[in-house]
């Protein structure tokens, strides 16, 4: 969640007093939120590319604009169907379950700290470390969707908790960036081209091995620039969470897990903040980058933007657990539904695969080992230069 934008709202509009300016509104983003350059690696069969006009005016494989509309609705139909069917358990309890179990851990973690032996101490680091991205991911992106819970007003505490006191960074910022651009423009250039991941002067082997290791560092300090940009109340308000949260754990390693001295907690601090950065960063890049990209004024409409642009990682234990089902195995349906929690991001799966190879729209996978090779043999032309734009499904 901290780090989707640098400082977007240089580039895609500033937020005022709660209000957007210089950005127009994605096509399903009001109050609900709305559902990352090259040739494609993975695409579906029978797939026809059709004629590049604007968007709105013909779709991909030449359907028009209400027949595209009108998948959209039966898709929706469909999982409507699964989600009106389940329960407040499925909805939200498990997801709230596994930010609680975690939660619990805590303690654990601490006094594992304490031990003077190697493999006490580190389970202590693995468990502080799992548990600290399954809050500060899985919990922040769960909030900034309002994913945990049906009340707005308990969404914004929840937001506030998990995304500021738990990972130093601004609700504000993160919810625009994420939530309006991310998904409202996902892999339109220079809005949610997931072009803020790419740092260009590093090469292939620091960016994806060593780089990671500075996110728990670099996100506080990105949240301190862009407090420039949001409203005074709000941005203390931020500043004290951030330090409340930093601080919390600063003193409970120095008394509960008994470090003697501060640049050891320090260390410590970093170390168990950082121990699933690499996948984080990992993620983050290889569901977007390398699919197609377009540019704002020839993007194609919801379903097949999504379909197109997004790509689905295998389920991995570790990785369900601290990121979140829809971060990893259910991203294509997350960006379809994003304000659906992970849980029932998994349940509606086999409906929205189903539907879309039936009606032969994209629908993209392939494995971590897969997109970590065509990083490493394609850096130059993936994180380096600028992503070429695809017209529908033809590239330019």
């Amino acid at each position: 969640m901290p780090l989707e934008d640098r400082d977007p709202v240089r580039q895609r509009g500033q937020q005022v007093d709660g209000k957007v300016s210089g950005t127009p509104q994605p096509e399903g983003t009001g109050d609900v939120p709305a559902p990352d350059c090259s040739r494609m690696e993975v695409t579906a069969k029978g797939w026809e590319p059709g004629p590049a006009l604007g968007d709105g005016d013909v779709t991909p494989g030449g359907a028009p604009r209400q027949q595209e509309e009108a998948l959209m609705a039966e898709l929706s139909e469909l999982v409507q169907k699964v989600v009106r069917s389940s329960s407040w358990w499925e909805r939200h309890g498990v997801d709230i379950s596994i930010l609680a179990g975690s939660f619990l851990l805590l303690p654990a973690g601490f006094l594992c700290l304490r031990s003077a032996q190697a493999i006490p101490f580190l389970a202590g680091v693995l468990t502080l470390g799992v548990v600290h991205h399954t809050l500060t991911v899985k919990g922040s992106h769960l909030a900034s969707h309002n994913a945990l819970t049906e009340s707005k007003s308990w969404g914004k505490v929840w937001a506030v908790f998990f995304i500021e006191l738990c990972s130093a960074f601004t609700v504000e910022q993160a919810t625009y960036n994420h939530v309006k651009i991310h998904h409202g423009y996902t892999n339109v250039i220079g809005l949610g081209d997931s072009s803020t991941w790419k740092i260009p002067f590093l090469n292939r082997y620091v960016y994806m091995f060593i780089a990671p290791l500075a996110v728990p560092i670099l996100t506080p300090l990105v949240a301190l620039d862009l407090l420039r940009n949001v409203e005074w109340k709000a941005a203390l308000r931020t500043l004290c969470c951030m330090f409340l949260g930093l601080y919390c754990h600063y003193w409970l390693l120095l008394h509960v897990s008994g470090f003697q001295s501060p640049w050891s907690a320090l260390l410590c601090m970093l170390l168990t903040r950082s121990l699933l950065a690499h996948p984080y960063i990992h993620v983050n890049i290889f569901q977007h980058i390398g699919l197609p990209m377009f540019a704002a004024d020839r993007k194609p409409k919801r379903i097949h933007l999504m379909s197109l642009g997004v790509l689905n990682l295998p389920r991995n234990a570790l990785l369900d657990w601290s990121f979140g089902h829809s971060l990893i195995s259910c991203h294509v349906e997350h960006h379809l539904f994003p304000s659906l929690s992970d849980n029932m991001c998994l349940k509606i799966k086999p409906v929205v695969s189903q539907y879309l190879k039936q009606k032969k729209l994209p629908y993209n996978e392939d494995t971590y080992t897969s997109r970590l090779r065509l990083f490493l043999r394609r850096y130059e032309e993936l994180m380096v230069h600028a992503p070429p734009i695809t017209e529908l499904v033809g590239i330019q």
